[in-house]
C-alpha cells in the first residue's frame, strides 16, 4: 500500500529500521509507562523534515479538514490516501513492532482482552475486517493564531493505544508559541497539563486514549488528551502516524 514518492527522499526503509533499532526502547517503554509519552529526539535530520513537510503540497490525500469549521481549532490537516507514500508506510510498519510490547502490557494491566499482533500489516487487516479501511496518517499545518483543541484520535472500535507525532518545523525560527500540550485526567483528581518541548525532526510517542497507572490497589486508567497551544507567529507543520485505520 505505497505510492511513488512525490519528491526525492533519501531515507530508505532499511535506514529507518536501523535508526529505530538503535534507540533505547527499554528507556522509552519506562517513560511511556510512567508518563504516557516519550520523545525520539532527532529521528529525522532537518533536511529530511523539510522533505516530509513538502508532502503537504505534493502527496495524495483522501480528505482536507479546516479545523474552524468543526470547532477543532484553527488550522488545516489532511489525511493521506492509500496507497501511502513509501516513507509514511515505512514509518507505520517499522515503528509499530517496537510499541506492540507496551500496547499489550497496557491492555493486560487495564483488563482489556485485546492482544495486538506483532506486525502492522496484520493489525491493519484486522482493522479492515472490522470496517475500518480509511488510512489515518495525516499532516497538520498551522499559521499565526493557529491552535488545536484537546482531543483523542479514535476512529472506531479497533484502536492501537499509541501514536507518533513528528515536528517538521523549528520552534523559535519557523514559528513561536505552538507548544505541544498533553493533559492527563486521573480518577477523582483535577487534570494535569504538561508541555512537551520538541525540536525539528523529533518524534513524540504518546498514548492515544487510556494508559495504566499503578496505585495502592493495583492498576487504574489514566486518560490523556493532546493539543497544540496558539501560535504567536510563523507556520508549524507536523506529521501524525496513527496505527489504526478509520471507519
Amino acid at each position: 500500500m505505497t505510492q511513488a514518492e512525490p519528491g526525492h527522499f533519501e531515507t530508505s526503509i532499511l535506514d529507518l529500521f536501523d535508526r529505530l533499532a538503535a534507540r533505547d526502547w527499554v528507556q522509552a517503554a519506562t517513560e511511556l509507562d510512567e508518563q504516557g509519552w516519550t520523545v525520539l529526539h532527532g529521528l529525522f535530520a532537518p533536511e529530511e523534515a523539510d522533505t516530509l513537510a513538502a508532502l503537504y503540497e505534493r502527496a495524495h490525500f483522501r480528505s482536507h479538514i479546516v479545523m474552524e469549521r468543526y470547532n477543532f481549532g484553527r488550522g488545516d490537516y489532511k489525511y493521506f490516501s492509500y496507497p501511502l507514500p513509501q516513507v509514511i508506510a515505512a514509518l507505520r510498519s517499522v515503528i509499530y513492532p517496537h510499541l506492540v510490547p507496551v500496547a499489550n502490557r497496557w491492555n493486560a494491566a487495564m483488563g482489556i482482552n485485546v492482544e495486538f499482533p506483532p506486525h502492522h500489516e496484520e493489525f491493519v487487516a484486522r482493522c479492515h475486517a472490522a470496517g475500518q479501511s480509511r488510512p489515518t496518517p495525516l499532516m497538520l499545518d498551522y499559521g499565526p493564531e493557529g491552535f488545536c483543541a484537546l482531543h483523542q484520535d479514535l476512529y472506531g472500535e479497533q484502536v492501537f493505544p499509541l501514536q507518533v507525532v513528528t515536528l517538521l518545523s523549528q520552534p523559535g525560527t519557523d514559528f513561536s508559541g505552538g507548544e505541544f500540550v498533553l493533559v492527563e485526567q486521573r480518577p477523582r483528581m483535577q487534570s494535569r497539563p504538561e508541555v512537551v518541548p520538541l525540536a525539528k525532526g523529533d518524534a513524540l510517542v504518546l498514548a492515544v486514549n487510556d494508559r495504566p497507572a499503578k496505585g495502592s490497589r493495583g492498576y487504574y486508567r489514566v486518560r490523556l488528551k493532546h493539543g497544540v497551544s496558539k501560535l504567536h507567529s510563523g507556520h508549524r507543520r507536523t506529521l501524525g502516524i496513527i496505527f489504526h485505520d478509520a471507519t
